[in-house]
């Protein structure tokens, strides 16, 4: 791989991590917000890839894979802790959850 694709890589992680960073602090859905740390962690699976090329071994790739797994399972958590809450409260804005001892 030249250093010249590296760089696009690194342009689209860049671009990938920044959507992620500004759609967790600009929206108030839960689901926007969840959105935007996932463009936030695939941003970084893609810096992990594209520097894996550059060695012999695995390992970049061994631990983006890792982290797609570890985001699965955060995202179905989240999700499930989301439909609960609106379940209850019957509001998905962050801004209106404000007290969650009471749902």
């Amino acid at each position: 791989m030249s250093e010249q694709v590296l760089t696009y890589y690194l342009y689209l992680a860049a671009f990938l991590f920044s959507a992620g960073t500004y759609v967790v602090l600009t929206k108030r859905s839960a689901i926007f917000v969840l959105i935007g740390v996932e463009l936030m962690l695939n941003g970084a699976n893609v810096v992990l890839a594209a520097f894996s090329q550059f060695d012999t071994d695995l390992r970049g790739q061994i631990v983006a894979i890792f982290a797609v797994v570890l985001t699965v399972c955060e995202v179905s958590i989240a999700l499930a802790i989301l439909l609960n809450i609106y379940r209850k409260s019957k509001a998905s804005n962050l801004d209106e959850l404000t007290k969650l001892g009471n749902l």
